[in-house]
């Protein structure tokens, strides 16, 4: 028998996605009555989200799937001013037109993981600055912001951090936490969403917000975060030595995308089934329990299937032909990431630390210095020892050189 009177409830916690919640039992009744409206906010601060926000994404995926309404909100009017949560310095101000570039590059993230219509279940993607730039400051403050004690904004994580690391907190910044709180009430007046979900970080604010409509507007609104997602060996998700999991194909290739879930450590695979997947939990538990390395196999569907929903099937088959082709025949796929170079620009030579910081396997010199000095390169399947050879255009077989960082991330330099 469920635990829970509504498959949204169950399927969120089951899948792991509960951390904290204003009101379980209730948000589970209210689910269980009919349809329900959630959102979560995503401020447009670069023109794609990445993997840090595939949690959230994967929320309001399953909000739809159980037939409620997604409705990711853009934060057209925050993003002028910046979440200060879990950051030491200010963020870049943007002007309305990157704002509306990054907003467009966004939608193309959530296109794969919703359907978006008119219909009761179709998600709708708004933005905030459709109420916040027409606000009137002083209207605005004695209305909203006579609910917002300083003592209570104070105790905020956002806040507090910044303020034990001695580093500034605009004025600016500050207000954040009062006009998130105030999108959830305008949301309700709107829309009637009487759901707002997000990361652990964000509970504060989202608290603040549910108590904001109920003072306000006698509103029943409830508050869901999911927990912050580390890797088994603590890291935060989404970071690698190549820089951020973009989820958009133009800053990071599907072949790299199936490559970051398939070198998933061990211990997080059954986990990251369920958070990033939509396979049923039956499946994953058989997978979980694959013994010593037939785990790999785990790997693959884990890879596959993400790669899958992000991408598509296509994308999702060739990132898997080519990692098949490279890892297991130890050939060369051709997803894997490339560069072109003709062979005036290899001169008498280029030292190969050089070649592996072109190619991207280090991001400094001194990174590919260590690399392979450490004995972590291969230069076309060969172990490099020197680090200062010097890598000829006659190194190319087939107009190639394959380049190796260990055994799993690789790349070839094409040679015209």
């Amino acid at each position: 028998m469920a635990a829970y009177k509504s498959e949204l409830i169950e399927t969120l916690t089951s899948r792991g996605f509960l951390h904290q919640c204003t009101d379980l039992e209730g948000l589970d009744a209210k689910a269980a009555a009919g349809p329900i409206s959630a959102y979560i906010g995503f401020d447009a601060t670069a023109d794609s989200l990445h993997v840090g926000s595939l949690v959230q994404i994967m929320m309001l995926r399953w909000i739809q799937k159980t037939g409620h309404r997604p409705m990711p909100l853009m934060g057209g009017g925050t993003t002028k001013i910046g979440d200060p949560s879990g950051r030491d310095e200010s963020r870049k101000l943007l002007d309305d037109a990157m704002i509306g570039q990054n907003i467009a590059g966004i939608r193309r993230c959530f296109d794969r993981f919703l359907t978006f219509g008119s219909g009761p279940t179709d998600a709708v993607m708004l933005n905030n600055a459709e109420w916040l730039d027409g606000l009137q400051y002083i209207p605005f403050l004695r209305d909203i912001g006579r609910h917002f004690t300083i003592n209570r904004m104070l105790t905020m994580d956002s806040v507090k951090l910044r303020l034990e690391r001695e580093q500034p907190l605009t004025f600016l910044e500050f207000n954040y936490m009062i006009l998130q709180g105030y999108d959830f009430l305008e949301l309700y007046k709107r829309h009637k969403i009487t759901l707002q979900l997000g990361g652990s970080d964000q509970w504060g604010n989202i608290v603040q917000g549910v108590e904001l409509g109920r003072r306000v507007a006698e509103a029943e609104l409830f508050g869901f975060t999911c927990p912050l997602i580390t890797t088994a060996s603590g890291a935060k998700m989404g970071k690698t030595a190549a820089g951020a999991v973009w989820l958009n194909a133009d800053r990071f290739s599907p072949y790299d995308y199936y490559q970051y879930w398939r070198n998933a450590d061990d211990a997080d695979v059954g986990r990251f089934l369920k958070l990033f997947t939509d396979l049923a939990l039956d499946e994953i538990a058989r997978l979980e329990k694959l013994p010593g390395s037939e785990i790999n196999e785990a790997k693959k569907v884990l890879a596959l299937e993400a790669t899958r929903l992000l991408h598509g099937d296509a994308a999702a088959s060739d990132a898997a032909e080519t990692a098949r082709k490279t890892f297991e025949q130890g050939g060369i796929g051709d997803d894997l990431p490339a560069i072109d170079m003709n062979a005036a620009e290899f001169g008498a030579g280029i030292p190969a630390w050089s070649l592996f910081q072109k190619a991207g396997l280090a991001e400094s010199n001194g990174e590919a210095r260590r690399l392979i000095r450490g004995g972590g390169a291969k230069l076309n399947d060969r172990k490099l020892d020197d680090e200062n050879l010097n890598v000829t255009a006659d190194a190319a077989v087939n107009g190639v050189i394959k380049l190796s960082a260990g055994k799993k991330r690789h790349a070839i330099v094409k040679v015209g």
